[in-house]
């Protein structure tokens, strides 16, 4: 795919700054006599800076304010900056790579703007990009998209032609996730995943030494982010189902769905089902645009939901990519029809799957697909956590009634009904198939 524009990271992707900001966090922590300091920076990473720092007072209890250990912080940081931090070799040969092939970049970072200018001043690398973007000016941390999102919003271009060059797990999960091509910057010190990078990433470099844009353009996303829209009789909003399918690299509608498409205005990539529920003229508008046609009788053992799936995992196994997946306009109609969506979405807990709905939002999470759910909702809201398919091992943390470890039968109504209490809220599976509902 071709390269129009580049949204950068900074910190362990073009400057050599990750030890450091692990050493310098951590010296922070360890001089207000916090124990076990690494783990509370590795646990509490991918938030913003000055989020991070108010953090650390608001729940470790140190410092004379949040803004107090922020500023120490950044005292600490820019210094750091000056006098030990360094480019990664061959970031800047690549950046004028990038400006000769009139590729626009720009910095996505959760390192504060001021800060940011500093650290790429002080190497010589700030000439190179046409904006400066901090996550905490644009909505949520990493863990995220919305920094990438704004960042390709100020370049005007299309996700399929925009880079994300970034080394956090979260950033490049988060990145890939709403369909933008990723490389990820491994290298051998700052602790990554590479199994984690490679399950994301569509590129995993370790450096810039032989990454070209020739070479990056003939690469196919790792991760097909597959959209099933379904057939039920309480379709989601045009809106809503627009805003997914923007996201998806791959638009599968199921029966029914492929009226919800029409009206919102989304090709759909693939058509699948009996047909005995779509009205005929979106049926023939599907047939004629769609790339995929496959239909099925009436009298067969799986639903349409159920096909629909298998045809988007078997599109992410021929492009050799990790599926993950959304369905939208499943949850209304007949409960024994829900109830069997939801076993059907437990069957594919590798793929991730989210239900999304106008009303609510469900994620299946499971050890060998999404084990944890970062801010599921908003200070108020309310959270279910219900067992699929047998027992599941899960905690929560940021809510009314906390669990550790807690052992949920299946069905039951231990995780109904919870209320989040601070931004800062977690869900985690640590066994078995647990769905999240955030209402």
């Amino acid at each position: 795919m071709p390269m129009r524009a580049a949204i950068f990271d900074c910190d362990g992707t073009l400057l050599d700054s990750m030890p450091t900001w692990t050493e310098t966090c951590v010296a922070l922590l360890q001089s207000y006599g916090v124990a076990d300091a690494e783990r509370v920076f590795a646990e509490y990473e991918s938030l913003d800076m000055d989020k991070k720092c108010y953090w650390y007072h608001d729940h470790l209890g140190i410092g004379t304010s949040g803004e107090a250990l922020y500023r120490e912080l950044w005292a600490m940081v820019e210094r750091a900056y000056a006098e030990q931090v360094k480019p990664f070799e061959g970031c800047a040969a690549f950046l004028e790579e990038l400006r000769a092939a009139d590729v626009r970049v720009v910095i996505a970072s959760s390192t504060p703007t001021e800060l940011l200018r500093f650290a790429l001043d002080a190497h010589g690398l700030l000439a190179y990009f046409d904006e400066l973007v901090f996550a905490g000016d644009v909505g949520r941390g990493k863990e995220y998209p919305d920094v990438y999102l704004a960042a390709q919003e100020r370049l005007g271009t299309s996700r399929a032609e925009t880079w994300v060059f970034e080394d956090a797990p979260f950033g490049v999960r988060s990145a890939a996730r709403v369909g933008f091509p990723v490389v990820a910057l491994f290298n051998d010190h700052d602790g990554r995943d590479e199994a984690f990078l490679e399950r994301w990433a569509t590129v995993v470099a370790r450096g810039y030494e032989g990454l070209h844009i020739a070479d990056l353009a003939a690469c196919q996303p790792h991760v097909l982010h597959a959209l099933v829209v379904a057939g039920s009789p309480e379709p989601s909003s045009s809106e809503l189902v627009a805003r997914l399918a923007n996201e998806a690299n791959y638009v599968v509608a199921a029966d029914a769905g492929v009226d919800v498409l029409r009206a919102a205005g989304v090709t759909p990539d693939a058509f699948c089902g009996d047909a005995d529920s779509a009205s005929a003229e979106a049926r023939v508008w599907a047939e004629t645009t769609a790339d995929d046609i496959e239909r099925y009788p009436s009298e067969k053992d799986d639903t349409d939901l159920g096909l629909a799936i298998d045809l988007a995992r078997e599109e992410a196994e021929r492009r050799g990519a990790c599926l993950r997946l959304t369905v939208t306009c499943a949850a209304g109609g007949r409960p024994d029809h829900a109830l069997g969506v939801w076993g059907v979405l437990a069957r594919h807990a590798d793929a991730a799957p989210r239900m999304m709905e106008d009303g609510f939002e469900c994620r299946i999470l499971s050890r060998e697909g999404e084990p944890t759910w970062q801010r599921p909702g908003k200070v108020g809201d309310t959270v279910s956590a219900i067992a699929l398919l047998g027992e599941a091992q899960a905690s929560e943390t940021g809510f009314r009634w906390e669990l550790d470890h807690a052992t949920l039968a299946p069905l039951s109504d231990l995780g109904i009904s919870n209320k989040v209490t601070r931004d800062e809220c977690v869900v985690a599976c640590h066994s078995g198939i647990l769905a999240v509902f955030a209402v």
